[in-house]
């Protein structure tokens, strides 16, 4: 297991070692030990799993404290552009974003901690997401900024007009309207 660094600290791309063979794969798809060493301690407390359709946009979400996350997100099929916006105030990286591509064949991970906003698109007919949380999902805490918001300038690979969004996305803030629980 890679645990790769991001232009934003704080914020890794994950690579699996994978074993292939002619019966298939093998892969370790989280080692607290490897994790712990790599990136520190967090205790994940929930996994989660998710289908969209293609052109489905979930995004972009954060918990406020004390029910904040930290979240470890990979793609088990199909294909998402997954974003990680930075919402730590006085962090030099503020209000910047990273974007990856994940996907069931390149089995990466990303992890996203806590103080990020959190979102993805679908790139292919369906794809499934699994996300282990370190702590539980809270609705009242629960908050976002606008996916399309021209001060992040995130490109989610998807012409406007297939973008498919609830109602709830529909009406997040903007990033200007941002009064972020969050501090560096």
């Amino acid at each position: 297991m890679k645990c790769l660094k991001t232009e934003i600290q704080d914020l890794y791309v994950i690579e699996p070692s994978v074993f292939e063979d002619e019966r298939g794969y093998f892969l370790e798809s989280f080692n607290l030990e490897k994790f712990q060493e790599n990136i520190g301690f967090v205790e994940f407390v929930q996994d989660n799993e998710s289908k969209s359709f293609k052109g489905v946009l979930r995004g972009l979400h954060y918990q406020k404290p004390p029910f904040n996350q930290a979240k470890l997100v990979r793609c088990i099929e199909g294909r998402v552009l997954d974003v990680a916006v930075d919402i730590r105030k006085g962090s030099p990286t503020y209000g910047k974003h990273v974007a990856i591509e994940l996907s069931g064949e390149n089995k990466k991970q990303v992890f996203v901690p806590k103080g990020f906003a959190h979102g993805f698109s679908v790139l292919s007919k369906t794809a499934v997401i699994t996300y282990k949380v370190d702590n539980r999902y809270a609705p009242e805490y629960d908050a976002g900024i606008r996916f399309d918001d021209e001060a992040l300038q995130i490109d989610w690979r998807l012409p406007q007009e297939a973008i498919q969004l609830s109602e709830k996305d529909k009406n997040l803030p903007s990033f200007k309207d941002l009064d972020s629980p969050f501090n560096f």
